[in-house]
Parts: C-alpha cells; structure tokens; sequence
C-alpha cells in the first residue's frame, strides 16, 4: 500500500466533478486501500478521490478510533435526508481550519463496496456529516462553501499565504 499526497485548497482539481466507476477492479481496489491509509497517517475520517487527485466517485472512512471499521463507497448516490445538525467540520485539503456546517441529520446512500457489490446504509449523525462532506469532495464541493462570503474570504486568503510559504520554504 501507498501513501498518497492529499491536494489542498485553493489546488483546482478539488473543484473538479468526478466521474462515475465503470467497474470495481484490482486498480479500483487499490486505490481505495491507499486511501484508507492515506487518511489514518494524515489523520482522518474519511478521504475523497478528488482529494488525491483521482477522477473517480470513490471515498473512504472510518469513524472508529481503533481504525477497525473501513467503509468503501464507489459511486456513491444520496437517495434521501431527514432533519437536519450542525456540527463542527474540517477537511485534510483545507488543513488548520474548521467551521459549524449545517447538513441533514440523516441521509440515505447506495454505493458499491470494495468488491463490487451494492450496498445501503442509513446514517446518523457523525455518520451522515461524514458521507454528505465527502459526496460535496465529489462533486467539486468544499465545506467552506457553506461559510460566509467574509469568512470564506478569510481562510482563501491564510490558504494563500500558507501555500507560498511552503513554495518559498522549499525552494530554500
């Protein structure tokens, strides 16, 4: 398995709408293993495709602290929601920064599993945050969309200086 580079905002490709699985392979397979120690060396819970750089509707998590609880989503699709949170929320591409989002309580998703097959589940409350933010990975969307236009503003522009700090850090 393979640690991969986790892209960070204002990086474009995050903004990108990824593409449904054709299929659930070896390549497929890998690649949702990657991510899944990708996200528990960054730490997380839970990774999207487009946040290593992948044109595929794939995410993984794990809410359990003893990582002993993987879940593979291919081709994710929410079938519905009821009620509504708001919890605190951060993401490995926009790192240093969380804010309260506002989502359903519970979601309803249909996806692949690792081998291919279909599954369902219903999820509440951490659960549900977590597959509603990395669905909005997939489709090219970030929490900090949700946020103010000011507070936006706010994080792009720390981001930006963090990014070129790093540029400059580097080239040293």
């Amino acid at each position: 398995m393979s640690i991969l580079n986790i892209l960070e905002y204002p990086d474009p490709r995050l903004r990108h709408v990824a593409r449904p699985a054709q299929s659930v392979g070896e390549r497929e397979r890998r690649l949702a293993e990657d991510m899944l120690e990708t996200m528990y060396q960054a730490p997380g819970i839970g990774l999207a495709a487009t946040q290593v750089g992948e044109d595929i509707r794939l995410f993984v998590m794990d809410l359990s602290e003893d990582h002993s609880e993987p879940m593979v989503f291919f081709n994710p699709e929410l079938s519905g929601h009821e009620g509504s949170q708001t919890y605190e929320e951060g993401c490995l591409s926009v790192p240093e920064h969380t804010a309260e989002v506002k989502r359903a309580a519970t979601v309803f998703v249909r996806a692949l599993d690792i081998d291919g097959q279909p599954f369902e589940l219903q999820a509440e409350g951490l659960q549900a945050v977590c597959i509603q933010h990395e669905v909005d990975h997939l489709d090219g969307k970030l929490f900090i969309d949700y946020l103010s236009p000011l507070r936006r503003r706010m994080i792009d522009k720390k981001l930006r200086k963090r990014k070129a700090a790093m540029r400059e850090h580097a080239a040293v």
